[in-house]
């Protein structure tokens, strides 16, 4: 099975060795992906969403094909502006999730990571 990796302009893809979005026969995974550009949990999360939607699609997948998602969140006694940004992308798509809490992510303005596993079943 042929295996297709999609980078973006992270800086820490080149310097950890990772890949964005690895896509596998019809499966896609799309790394922890944050946001620190944004401030506040639900514009983090809203915006990661969007990059994950971004590198879903190069990957020929939709957010509609996404089945699980895991939050990693700094401060989990905000999980309601991240579940609310999460449930706007997701509400007609209702993946299985997680949200856990973290003591920190790589860098201090990162208060959420994403992660996401698609399958392509059409």
């Amino acid at each position: 099975m042929a295996r297709q990796n999609f980078s973006t302009d992270s800086p820490f893809e080149p310097v950890v060795g990772y890949s964005r979005a690895v896509r596998v026969g019809n499966q896609v995974f799309v790394t922890g992906t944050t946001a620190p550009e944004e401030l506040g949990e639900y514009a983090q999360t809203a915006a990661i969403l969007r990059k994950i939607e971004a590198v879903l699609r190069r990957a020929g997948a939709e957010l509609r094909h996404v089945v699980r998602t895991r939050m990693f969140v700094t401060d989990i006694s905000r999980w309601e502006d991240i579940g609310r940004a999460h449930r706007e992308f997701f509400a007609d798509i209702l993946p299985c999730t997680t949200m856990v809490e973290v003591k920190a992510l790589i860098d201090p303005s990162m208060l959420v990571e994403i992660e996401a596993d698609a399958i392509i079943a059409d």
